[in-house]
């Protein structure tokens, strides 16, 4: 193995590990998560998951480490985003006036409203 292959691998470690470091602390900060894809954050979280038992199996220190403290970072955010309120339902949203005809607009040329 070259001499420098640990090091670039915790190197590596800590910058993707860290990188998430922002998106947790806003999430934390805020409660806001609306911006943040729920699918995204499941299948990544699950990758991330399946990296930390890869690297158990074969016993690389830099992949547990870095994927141990990923998914804990990343399953905060997924936490948040599976607690946010649900968007109220379409038939919350439509106000009384909204299912008639729209009095409002001109109709065209020759065309009769009855």
């Amino acid at each position: 193995m070259h001499p420098h292959a640990e090091l670039t691998g915790y190197l590596a470690a800590a910058l993707t590990t860290l990188s998430f470091l922002p998106q947790v602390w806003k999430t934390l900060r805020t409660r806001d998560t609306r911006a943040i894809s729920l699918g995204m954050y499941l299948m990544f979280s699950a990758g991330v998951a399946l990296w930390l038992v890869y690297g158990v199996l074969i016993g690389a220190w830099p992949v547990i480490l870095a994927n141990g403290a990923t998914l804990v970072l990343t399953s905060t955010v997924l936490w948040h985003k599976l607690r946010e309120r649900p968007a109220a339902s379409l038939a919350e949203s439509i106000q009384p006036g909204d299912l008639g005809p729209r009095r409002d607009r001109a109709l065209p040329t020759g065309v009769d409203d009855d």
